[in-house]
């Protein structure tokens, strides 16, 4: 595999900036969002049958609901049996279906949307709400009613310096503004947030599919570099951020790292994080930081950052779904965020840590069955959705938007790539493999030095004339 010379770098805060520009990307740009909003406070205590106008004309949808309801009932109250029973041709407004999702919506919003002590405005758009720790959704769990977060854990031994590096790495936090201890702060789900979902029953979480390392399915497209045939107990890298574009609001382009164990059916488990593009999810095209579990495959379990009861957030600055500032450009100034995921020997919960020594949260181990254990897969690398809505391959970028062979500056990375053995000591990757699972779509190429020890580069444009 080729390896790259670098140019010198030098650390700011938590990115590692190379040469070139150091500007950063939106500063002080900002956009204006409206959020049509129902929140705890207007909904506690309250079911959608007992809601008063008040509540209702706070949001488009339960508005127009509430008035078309009215209409029929007034016009015609023996019709509007019918219309409620029976399907009208050409029907694209279906009252009975949309009671049920917004019941879905209010109650799934009460459930996630917890009591705010202090709020704050991100020049984004995301409202950032600073909930008290042992409030947080984490402990809406059954095994974790009454706990409260649990004191750091032991970190894994590394031969590398560890630099103090510091937290403002986030658009919400730019300002200055910030949670205060005893908080964490928690991006604010809305309506709107949960409307733009394919599923609403199944809003923050992955769509249920089969999971293969060595190919594609439902066409998810993969470029990851993976070790394999040892037990790991965690797993560290930094990587490269870019905002890649992505074609429709039902695709996603990520990059991140995967823990995995079990077998690559029904029982998969896996512990993610990294960062995303994803306007279903988000309602823009922003990098956003974020984390995933399933214990079954993204069946019923698991979900995206603090969007069901799991991970347990410990950090009261970061804010887990919101977007990362700044971003590399071509050819331009380049930033990278380094995590590191790795097992607590003593009380077996797997601990995220950003930077050099900043503990965002745990996954408690009992949300697991082999990952009670240990991992049997690393995996490093990115990840888009094809849709394939035009009849062609989707133009949705992966990384950078540009392929391995641009090097530093123009394709994406991962670089300092290591694993969490049996000792709590990170230690380099032996016998890293890489794949990509159309080339000529999105590819990678590794290599190894002394700087960046393990490392490749990857990514794509996704549609070209060599992926049609």
């Amino acid at each position: 595999m080729d390896s790259f010379s670098l140019t010198e770098s030098k650390t700011s805060r938590y990115y590692t900036q190379f040469c070139f520009v150091h500007g950063r990307r939106r500063q002080g740009q900002c956009k204006q969002v409206q959020t049509y909003l129902v929140t705890i406070e207007e909904t506690r205590n309250r079911n959608f049958s007992s809601m008063d106008f008040s509540l209702c004309l706070s949001s488009p949808i339960i508005s127009t609901l509430v008035h078309f309801l009215l209409l029929v009932s007034l016009v015609c109250p023996v019709c509007s049996t019918e219309i409620f029973n029976y399907p009208l041709a050409n029907e694209t407004f279906r009252p009975k279906e949309e009671v049920h999702k917004l019941n879905i919506i209010i109650n799934h919003l009460q459930q996630i949307n917890k009591p705010a002590i202090k709020t704050i405005q991100s020049p984004d758009g995301d409202i950032i709400d600073c909930v008290v720790s042992h409030l947080q959704p984490a402990f809406d769990h059954p095994q974790l009613k009454g706990h409260k977060p649990l004191d750091p854990p032991e970190r894994p031994k590394d031969q590398s310096q560890i630099e103090e590096l510091g937290e403002n790495f986030q658009l919400w936090s730019l300002s200055g503004e910030s949670c205060p201890e005893g908080t964490i702060p928690i991006r604010r789900t809305t309506e709107q947030d949960m409307l733009r979902a394919s599923s609403v029953s199944r809003f923050g979480r992955k769509i249920r599919r089969r999971v293969r390392r060595d190919t594609n399915s439902n066409g998810h497209e993969h470029a990851v570099g993976y070790v394999s045939g040892q037990q790991y107990y965690g797993a560290k890298a930094s990587i490269n951020v870019w905002a890649p574009r992505v074609a429709n609001q039902y695709e996603f382009s990520l990059s991140q790292m995967w823990v995995i164990s079990g077998s690559f059916g029904d029982d998969l488990n896996t512990i993610e994080a990294g960062w995303q593009v994803s306007p279903e999810l988000y309602g823009d095209n922003y990098p956003r930081f974020f984390t995933y579990w399933t214990s079954d495959a993204y069946q019923a379990t698991g979900c995206y950052n603090l969007l069901c009861s799991g991970f347990v957030q410990t950090n009261n600055r970061i804010a887990i779904g919101a977007a990362i500032s700044p971003t590399s450009s071509y050819a331009g100034g380049q930033f990278d965020i380094s995590l590191l995921i790795w097992k607590d020997p003593k009380h077996g919960n797997w601990w995220l840590e950003f930077g050099s020594g900043i503990l965002v949260g745990y996954w408690p181990s009992f949300l697991f069955t082999h990952l009670r254990d240990h991992a049997s897969m690393v995996q490093f690398g990115g990840e888009i959705v094809n849709s394939r809505q035009t009849g062609s391959h989707t133009s949705t970028q992966m990384g950078s938007g540009h392929f391995a062979r641009e090097g530093f500056g123009k394709a994406s990375y991962f670089r300092n790539m290591q694993v969490v053995d049996w000792d709590n000591n990170l230690v380099p990757l032996s016998n890293l493999k890489v794949l990509a699972d159309h080339s000529n779509c999105y590819d990678i190429q590794g290599g190894i030095n002394n700087v960046w020890g393990n490392y490749f580069y990857y990514g794509g444009p996704g549609r070209n004339v060599r992926c049609p």
